[in-house]
C-alpha cells in the first residue's frame, strides 16, 4: 500500500468514526429529550433533523451535540427553544391558493349536508391556515356550525396563533393568496390594522380550540369530518408517517376528507385503499371505509 493510499484509507477511518459519533451524539440528545419532557423526536427524518440540530449547536454557542445535550437537559428555557427550532414554523395565510380554491369548490358542498362540521389543522403552526379556514367557512355561511380544533407541539407557536395578530409586511402576498383562493370580499374586512401589525377579527376565533398535541405520541381525541395536515410529515420518516396515517384513519369519521400537503400522498402506505381521490393534484381524499 502506498503512502498515498494509506492516506486516503486513514482519512475514510476518521470520517467513518465522527459519522458514528455524531449518530450516538444524536441517539443519546433525542432520547434524553424523550425521557425527561416526554417529546419524541427519534423518529424524524434523519437528514433534516440532523440539520436542524446542528444549526441549534450554533445557536446555542456550544461546541458539540453532546454539550447542546446537557445545556437542553438542564435548562428548561434551552429546550424549548430547541422544540421551536426543531418544529420549523413556516406557513402564511391561503398558502397553496388552489389547494382552498379546490376545498371551495369540492368539499365545501360535501360539508353542506352536515349538521355539525369538526375539523382538525394538525400542526396548525402560528395559524395563518386556520384562519384561512375560518374565512373560508365564514363567507361559505358554514362557520356557525363548525368548530376547528388546531393543535402543534410547539407552545411558542400556539400562543401567536391565539392571539391572531401577524406582521402588516406580509398582507400584500396573503390579499393575493386569498384571491386566488376565491375569496368572495376585500380580504381587509378580517383584520385590523395596528403599528406595524394586524389583529384578526374576533369572529373569526370563536370556534377555534388551540391546544397542544404532539402527533409522534398523541392518540386521538375526537371524530372528524375534514383532516388538515400540511407539510408535517415530509419531516419524519417512514415508521411515524405510517403511525400519523393510522392516527388520521381512526380520527376520520366515514366519508371524512383528508387534506395533504403537496409533497405528500397516500399512497404506499396501509391505508391507500381506504381512500379516494377527491382531487389528485391538490392531495384531497375521501375516506371510504
Amino acid at each position: 500500500m502506498t503512502a498515498m493510499e494509506r492516506g486516503y484509507e486513514e482519512q475514510a477511518e476518521s470520517a467513518g468514526s465522527k459519522q458514528e459519533l455524531e449518530q450516538i451524539e444524536i441517539e443519546l440528545l433525542l432520547n434524553g429529550v424523550h425521557r425527561l419532557y416526554g417529546y419524541d423526536f427519534r423518529n424524524y427524518a434523519l437528514p433534516s433533523l440532523k440539520r436542524r440540530i446542528w444549526h441549534h449547536v450554533h445557536a446555542e454557542n456550544v461546541p458539540s451535540i453532546s454539550a447542546l445535550q446537557e445545556k437542553v437537559l438542564h435548562d428548561r428555557a434551552c429546550f424549548e427553544r430547541f422544540v421551536y427550532s426543531l418544529s420549523i414554523p413556516v406557513t402564511e395565510m391561503f398558502r397553496d391558493p388552489g389547494l382552498f380554491l379546490t376545498f371551495r369548490q369540492k368539499v365545501i358542498p360535501l360539508l353542506r349536508t352536515y349538521p355539525y362540521i369538526r375539523i382538525w389543522h394538525a400542526g396548525c403552526s402560528t395559524g395563518e391556515e386556520v384562519y384561512s379556514m375560518a374565512i373560508l367557512l365564514h363567507e361559505e355561511g358554514l362557520y356557525d356550525k363548525a368548530r376547528i380544533y388546531a393543535t402543534d407541539m410547539n407552545a411558542r407557536s400556539l400562543q401567536q396563533a391565539k392571539e391572531g395578530v401577524y406582521e402588516i409586511s406580509k398582507m400584500k402576498q396573503y390579499t393575493k393568496n386569498y384571491m386566488e383562493a376565491g375569496g368572495t370580499r376585500a380580504f381587509s374586512e378580517y383584520y385590523t390594522a395596528k403599528y406595524n401589525s394586524v389583529i384578526l377579527q374576533p369572529y373569526l376565533r370563536k370556534n377555534i380550540i388551540f391546544a397542544e398535541h404532539n402527533l409522534a405520541t398523541d392518540t386521538s381525541f375526537n371524530e372528524f369530518n375534514v383532516i388538515f395536515c400540511r407539510n408535517v410529515m415530509i419531516y419524519f420518516n417512514d415508521e411515524l408517517r405510517d403511525h400519523v396515517h393510522g392516527l388520521f384513519h381512526e380520527s376520520l369519521s366515514r366519508f371524512g376528507v383528508l387534506v395533504l400537503g403537496s409533497k405528500e400522498s397516500i399512497h404506499f402506505t396501509r391505508f391507500s385503499d381506504s381512500y379516494e381521490p377527491l382531487d389528485r393534484v391538490e392531495k384531497i381524499y375521501r375516506k371510504n371505509q
